[in-house]
């Protein structure tokens, strides 16, 4: 079943939002202050940079910026298993995030496949209607 992007746009702002609500009920100490800054930065990075891959100028360019919200939403995924190590109370909510990122992650690599697997299809196809 194909994933709508309005679905994913929704989904990974949701994500980006429901980080940052974490974050806030963290408990303040260095090591929360700087994890916390980084996955607020990455986890809406993932979101602007989707939203940004849907308006592509062309399908190199949406894969450029998917790639993009593949390595943030990673980099969430990190800072996630991080915040759990100092924050057990924690845990079962950033389980949640972790699965919801790890999801999101999983279709944006699967679209960035497909994209590919497309691209090399039609440069295949477009040199054997130039031999015609």
């Amino acid at each position: 079943m194909a994933v709508d992007k309005f679905e994913i746009i929704k989904r990974l702002k949701a994500l980006a939002v429901n980080t940052g609500k974490l974050c806030l009920a963290l408990p303040y100490n260095i090591v929360n202050k700087t994890y916390i800054g980084q996955i607020v930065r990455c986890s809406s990075s993932a979101s602007a940079n989707y939203r940004a891959a849907c308006r592509g100028k062309s399908k190199a360019d949406f894969v450029n910026k998917l790639r993009i919200a593949e390595e943030e939403l990673d980099e969430t995924m990190h800072f996630y298993e991080l915040l759990a190590e100092f924050n057990e109370q924690f845990k079962k909510e950033l389980r949640e995030l972790y699965k919801e990122a790890n999801e999101l992650l999983s279709i944006i690599v699967s679209s960035i496949n497909t994209t590919i697997k497309n691209i090399s299809a039609e440069k295949g196809n477009s040199s054997k209607i130039k031999k015609i």
